[in-house]
């Protein structure tokens, strides 16, 4: 992505005309944590106490929807969020949906991913979870799979807006800095560096 402008202002630019639009493309860092949050814990409940997954097992699932999710995090990000079309209509649409947080990367509102966006994703990713993933581990997957989405988010939001001096998290900062900052087609993982790593695609020290 080729850098034009970057503003460090943390007020949100206008992108729509339409009222509507504008009010959905915004969302406040809160908004996930109160909607997620109970989706997890359903789901982890579904799991132990409806499905009869034992403790071991639950963990187990939960882990492999963490790891799930930061390959998904990690091939959006590269292959979706920074594909650049050519067509005007096209540049457009990427504006929308990734260009405007490099070019504003510390808009306070547009740092988490709005419910309108989420929501849709989650359920398609639910069915089609469902329908690859057997029953019994199905319910302990998808909550690992939204709680690495909702990690994400949250530490997304954390890296542009707080100073850490936990080493992994001076580290993980960094490394989404140096993102924005020195090298946009590479660091495409954000809450970590793991598939930047498989792929070729992390900064050389």
């Amino acid at each position: 992505m080729k850098k034009q402008y970057v503003s460090n202002a943390k007020e949100s630019v206008p992108m729509f005309n339409n009222k509507l639009m504008e009010a959905l493309s915004k969302v406040h860092f809160s908004v996930p944590l109160i909607i997620y949050i109970p989706v997890i814990l359903y789901s982890c409940y579904y799991a132990m106490f409806e499905i009869g997954n034992n403790m071991l097992t639950l963990l187990l699932t939960i882990a492999g929807g963490i790891l799930f999710w930061s390959l998904v995090e990690y091939v959006l990000h590269r292959f979706v969020f920074h594909f650049e079309p050519t067509s005007e209509w096209g540049k457009k649409i990427h504006f929308i949906f990734h260009g405007v947080h490099h070019d504003y990367p510390n808009d306070v509102l547009r740092l988490v991913m709005p419910p309108s966006v989420s929501i849709p994703l989650a359920i398609g990713f639910y069915f089609l979870f469902r329908a690859l993933v057997p029953g019994f581990y199905l319910y302990g997957f998808f909550a690992g799979f939204v709680a690495g989405y909702l990690f994400y988010d949250i530490s997304h939001y954390a890296l542009h807006h707080l100073n850490f001096k936990n080493a992994f998290w001076k580290k993980l900062k960094k490394h989404h800095m140096m993102h924005h900052y020195s090298d946009a087609t590479k660091g495409y993982g954000v809450s970590s560096a793991l598939w930047d790593k498989v792929f070729g695609s992390d900064f050389t020290k």
